[in-house]
């Protein structure tokens, strides 16, 4: 199999670390909240085994990538500009992108703003619409209330400071929470408890992850923790007012949608049209997958069936 080798590249600015394999057209695999490159690990290997240059980024404020301190330069904007500024750093002209949980939003974004440079999108867990006709904030605040868990990330340094408190901790409730064995969890921070508090203490882990896998999240999130990652979050009306000129304007490259039947992903908006097949905001579908007894961390939870996936994809284009 070939080898997983580690890097920095200097995009916009910003120096990223991504870890890549193998050699061909480029794919770009972009993590999610609370991630890393590590996400991607069984798809590196197996997608550079089919003909692949995979790389997969740390991405802005995670992992050992750069971690700008002002929060508005964590907006689409930002993220979509490295997947370009990554391709062009790599000497190519475009890519396939793939994109889990955040990493699946600025993979849409990235297909949506420059179609002229993604070839094709691959999104999991992340579905995707039309851009709303107003701020998500107040509409998540007036269906689901203050505490609802991208609400209550917008105190600042409150949920920073809970989830830093105990990395390790943090990691192995977030990651079972939302896989299969955790659902369903509660998106909403119980009243008068902290952001940590959503996500039970399990008694056991998965059999789809180790106590090693723990800590490779626990030691990155203990060097930096997560003002940069929730910082995302904190630029979500932000990202509305910016991407007004792509109001009504839909997703043109060919694209893949898998989600699994126990991610609360999949009762995002667009998520039903998605499974459908039937979206007004991708008519470049070409295939939906809804795993069973999947969570939301869908491409560790069922490694083989995500590259197999992705691999039929792939050969597609």
């Amino acid at each position: 199999m070939p080898e997983i080798m580690h890097r920095f590249v200097e995009v916009g600015g910003v120096r990223l670390h991504v870890a890549e394999a193998g050699s061909g057209p480029l794919v770009i695999l972009l993590h999610g909240f609370p991630e890393s490159w590590y996400s991607w690990r069984h798809q590196l290997k197996a997608l550079a085994a089919s003909g692949y240059h995979v790389v997969a980024p740390d991405q802005r404020g995670y992992g050992r990538s750069d971690r700008p301190e002002a929060v508005e330069d964590y907006t689409i904007l930002h993220t979509v500009g490295d997947v370009i500024g990554l391709i062009d750093a790599l000497g190519e002209e475009d890519a396939v992108v793939g994109g889990h949980d955040w990493g699946g939003a600025v993979a849409w974004h990235a297909a949506l703003m420059r179609p002229d440079r993604i070839r094709a999108v691959a999104s999991l867990s992340a579905p995707h619409t039309l851009r709303p006709e107003g701020p998500p904030l107040a509409a998540l605040r007036a269906a689901h209330g203050e505490n609802h868990y991208p609400v209550y990330f917008q105190r600042p340094d409150t949920a920073d400071a809970e989830f830093a408190r105990d990395p390790r901790a943090t990691m192995r409730r977030a990651l079972y929470a939302a896989s299969a064995e955790g659902f369903p969890w509660n998106p909403v921070v119980p009243a008068g408890g902290e952001a940590l508090d959503m996500w039970p203490e399990p008694n056991e882990l998965p059999d789809w992850l180790t106590e090693e896998d723990v800590d490779v999240y626990a030691e990155d999130f203990a060097r930096t923790g997560f003002t940069g990652p929730l910082n995302w979050f904190r630029n979500f009306d932000r990202n509305w007012a910016l991407t007004s000129p792509w109001h009504g304007v839909a997703v043109a490259p060919p694209a893949l949608y898998i989600t699994g039947d126990r991610d609360l992903g999949g009762t995002l908006p667009g998520a039903a049209e998605l499974i459908a097949g039937r979206s007004a905001a991708v008519p470049n579908l070409r295939n939906a997958i809804v795993l069973p007894h999947c969570g939301h961390w869908t491409q560790q939870e069922r490694p083989d069936d995500v590259n197999e996936a992705l691999v039929a994809f792939l050969g597609s284009m």
